[in-house]
């Protein structure tokens, strides 16, 4: 059977840069798509069912949040934000959105295609991991099939990212793991973004389940990490 091509759609409104990742991505085998501003992209979008797509922060029509907001509620293809912008909350903004990862111009081929790489083997490892399809934390049900969280019979809204963070920590529930351990098994080991990220994250946790229930599920060990509790296996 012959082995199928992975498809990009690249959203991005600079002409020339457009033209540059096509054909550094073409030359490493993927087949491209462009859009030039984020209208057409989610016409692309639903048109050519891209596998991943590398998306322009600041586009006409409709901004790369809202696109990648749009594409959240229906796909979960890995989102790579691509932005001119430095400051942590651009990049938060992106990530909270529902972006996977992101790159911030001007940015070698390498590392984009480092990232690229990444983010497919994540989604590859995500499609064949069957393993603790529900999980469980004194309430608090995660399915991972149906990326669904429940307290009691409350359910909770999260992003990609936090849905991601919060299995991690509950399936290794009542041991303590490092910002580093977190930023390799949930952002990818090739991360180069600041650590501080995960704390950010931790905190909308805390905002989304620990405040509104009343119930403190994840707990902070100063200097070295987090970890999720379980005191029924703590008795």
């Amino acid at each position: 059977m012959e082995k199928k091509t992975t498809k990009i759609l690249i959203v991005e409104d600079e002409a020339k840069l457009a033209r540059f990742m096509e054909l550094e991505l073409k030359h490493e085998g993927y087949d491209v798509v462009i859009a030039e501003n984020g209208r057409i992209a989610m016409e692309k979008f639903h048109e050519a069912s891209p596998d991943i797509m590398l998306l322009d922060l600041m586009l006409p029509e409709l901004s790369g949040i809202e696109v990648c907001r749009r594409i959240r509620k229906v796909s979960d293809i890995p989102i790579i934000m691509i932005t001119a912008k430095g400051e942590i909350m651009d990049k938060i903004a992106g990530l909270d959105s529902g972006a996977d990862d992101y790159i911030t111009k001007p940015f070698v081929i390498e590392e984009l295609l480092a990232r690229i790489r990444a983010a497919l083997r994540r989604t590859a490892h995500e499609k064949t991991n069957t393993e603790n399809d529900i999980l469980s934390l004194k309430g608090l049900t995660v399915d991972i099939a149906r990326r669904t969280v429940m307290f009691e019979d409350n359910e909770i809204e999260l992003t990609k990212r936090e849905f991601d963070l919060l299995a991690y920590l509950i399936r290794n529930k009542n041991i303590v793991i490092t910002r580093e351990q977190i930023l390799n098994q949930v952002w990818g080991y090739d991360y180069f973004g600041e650590t501080n990220i995960v704390d950010v994250y931790i905190r909308y946790l805390r905002t989304k389940i620990d405040d509104r229930f009343g119930v403190k599920f994840i707990h902070t060990i100063r200097g070295v990490g987090y970890f999720a509790k379980d005191e029924e296996e703590n008795s």
